[in-house]
């Protein structure tokens, strides 16, 4: 199933990754539903794509609002044929910081956006799409996910973040196993260091050592939106259609 003429919901698609991805998907001909809190960019980027694009203001971490998005998807272009879940925070704390123990509050709303909301998102838009009449190939659509490298190489300051990814990591294979069976595949990528708004969140001396971490890659460095949203674009497309329960990391072999 090619992305050209179906379509795609991207959560967190008001600004960073999720942004990318939506342009990405937009400018090969896919409609694009973007969902986020950020009810201005989201309408802003919306009119930049024009009548393909539609957005919808989303809590993903919430059942009737998630259900809000899918639903709107389906109104607006009659149909679901894909999930881009790019919605995250940082929340970056120590574990024993200065002020004391790292706040619980924080940890678990890490760990509702991150994970609890892309599991929602998920099953509710694997919901709308086994709704669907299949394709000669028997395909109803393609779910990716968004992990991270911090799910198994996390730093000083993301043990909710890195918790979160490592989740998100986990839930890929099973879920792809078990909607096999409806013709959608359930692939994660795990990005490196990104020049997202989510950099601006580390302080130092966290920030400092990220920096250095990722002079090891290559090419060196934070990757772009852009960088990540090629990858999707592919994971999503034919050219990648027997790659299912797979973490694709695209970090420039920092992992390595």
């Amino acid at each position: 199933m090619q992305p050209a003429g179906h379509t795609f919901l991207v959560t967190g698609g008001a600004s960073g990754l999720g942004a990318g991805v939506a342009r990405h998907f937009a400018a090969i001909g896919a409609q694009v539903v973007i969902a986020d809190l950020n009810a201005a960019a989201g309408e802003a980027l919306a009119a930049e794509l024009g009548a393909i694009a539609h957005f919808v203001a989303t809590d993903v971490a919430s059942a009737a609002s998630g259900q809000a998005a899918v639903e709107a998807a389906v109104q607006r272009f009659g149909g679901l044929h894909g999930l881009v879940s790019c919605a995250g925070i940082l929340g970056a704390a120590r574990i024993v910081g200065r002020e004391g123990p790292h706040d619980l509050d924080l940890f678990r709303r890490v760990i509702e956006v991150n994970l609890v909301g892309t599991f929602n998102m998920l099953r509710l838009a694997a919901t709308a799409m086994s709704a669907s009449e299949p394709n000669a190939a028997g395909e109803r659509g393609v779910i990716v996910n968004t992990a991270s490298v911090s799910a198994c190489e996390g730093q000083i300051g993301q043990a909710a973040y890195a918790a979160s990814k490592g989740g998100v990591a986990s839930l890929t294979l099973p879920a792809a196993r078990e909607l096999a069976r409806l013709g959608i595949r359930v692939v994660a990528i795990a990005p490196g260091g990104m020049d997202t708004p989510l950099l601006g969140h580390f302080a130092a001396p966290e920030g400092a050592r990220l920096k250095k971490w990722n002079k090891l890659t290559s090419p060196m460095g934070f990757a772009t939106p852009d960088d990540i949203a090629n990858a999707v674009l592919f994971v999503a497309s034919d050219e990648a259609r027997f790659i299912t329960g797979a973490i694709v990391a695209v970090d420039g072999g920092i992992t390595v």
